[in-house]
């Protein structure tokens, strides 16, 4: 059993609360299902951001001179509105892994209590971190074609086929989206098949097509998904865009700089995108500005942009910490609801002052 924020406020004391840690698999299953919720969700938290009832402070990169394509990032955050928690993302990335059969990503998501500052729940977030991305993208793609004045795209594409393809392609599916054709590009061909299979099992609508090129799936989609590990601009070619696709950049450094100045441009948050070499960091190194900016996506949800539709669209997110703890608050709560939470007793244990 666990004691609620509520009910320690009603008390009129602080009280510490109990630690809980939540696995990988209670994650899953708590969100289950919940896609729209969760885009919901993450809408909420946007315009919880736009209004300034955050704090989203820059994040940190951990690197490593010995395993220079590894890093560790550190995503401090605090979330206001009806959410109302604290907390850290610890989420590596080391791009090796894949080679050994095991994913990219791991992390681990501290919440901390809005009043005492205790954590009070350590939950598996390499979940939570792809469903918070996968829920943002859908969210974009949704109120950005809208935005343009046009019907939702009918042929998607994705480049690169990973956990976080899949799981945006989930959400898609799960609030409302169906496609003609699904077009599939990957470096490993391995893992192209592996996606196709995946959306045959899935029940996916539309003809699936592995493209050999990233210019054949480019060409051939309306919608573009970027889920890749590259690190640096790969795709240079202005004209491969010339049908005006709605992108959504979610690796944010497959794009050279030249595509995005030829491409109206949305961001999750100005500051966060525009750093650690991503290609609106690019782009605006080369300008020495960042004029073509159109807009955040709270601006666009908000009625503050106006999207031209003769132009690509990219929308650049480089990934909220406060997504990740509005998603495991919701996690932590519907644990907690189904009574299933795993307290750990006494783990904070030295809690008199004076002994």
């Amino acid at each position: 059993m666990t004691t609620t924020h509520s009910a320690r406020e009603t008390a009129g004391a602080r009280t510490v609360p109990p630690f809980s840690v939540i696995s990988g698999a209670q994650v899953q299953r708590a969100l289950r299902g919940q896609e729209p919720r969760i885009v919901e969700l993450v809408e909420t938290v946007y315009r919880l951001h736009g209004a300034g009832d955050s704090v989203n402070p820059p994040s940190y990169f951990l690197r490593f001179p010995d395993r220079p394509t590894s890093r560790i990032i550190a995503l401090p955050a605090s979330i206001g509105g009806e959410v109302r928690v604290d907390g850290l993302k610890w989420i590596s990335s080391f791009p090796e892994n894949v080679a050994s059969g095991i994913p990219r990503a791991s992390a681990v998501l501290i919440l901390n209590d809005h009043d005492t500052g205790y954590p009070f729940a350590c939950l598996e977030s390499s979940i939570i971190s792809a469903t918070r991305t996968a829920a943002s993208a859908a969210l974009a793609a949704d109120r950005l074609s809208r935005a343009r004045g046009g019907e939702r795209p009918a042929r998607v594409g994705f480049f690169g086929t990973g956990l976080i393809a899949r799981y945006i392609h989930t959400f898609l599916a799960a609030t409302g989206w169906s496609f003609d054709g699904i077009g599939v590009h990957d470096l490993s061909a391995e893992s192209a098949a592996g996606f196709r299979g995946y959306l045959q099992t899935s029940g996916a609508d539309g003809r699936i097509t592995v493209h050999d090129s990233a210019e054949e799936l480019i060409r051939s989609s309306d919608l573009v998904v970027f889920a890749t590990v590259a690190g640096e601009p790969h795709v240079h070619d202005v004209s491969w865009f010339a049908h005006n696709p709605l992108v959504l950049h979610v690796s944010l450094r497959d794009l050279a700089p030249e595509i995005l100045l030829a491409s109206a441009n949305v961001v999750d948050d100005v500051e966060h995108c525009l750093k650690a070499e991503t290609s609106p960091h690019l782009a605006e190194r080369l300008t020495g500005s960042r004029d073509f900016l159109n807009g955040t996506l709270d601006d666009v949800l908000a009625g503050r942009v106006t999207l031209p539709a003769d132009r690509p669209l990219v929308f650049s997110p480089f990934g909220l910490g406060v997504l990740d703890l509005a998603v495991g608050k919701f996690v932590h709560d519907e644990v907690a609801r189904s009574g299933e939470l795993h307290v750990v007793d006494d783990f904070f244990h030295e809690l008199r002052r004076y002994g």
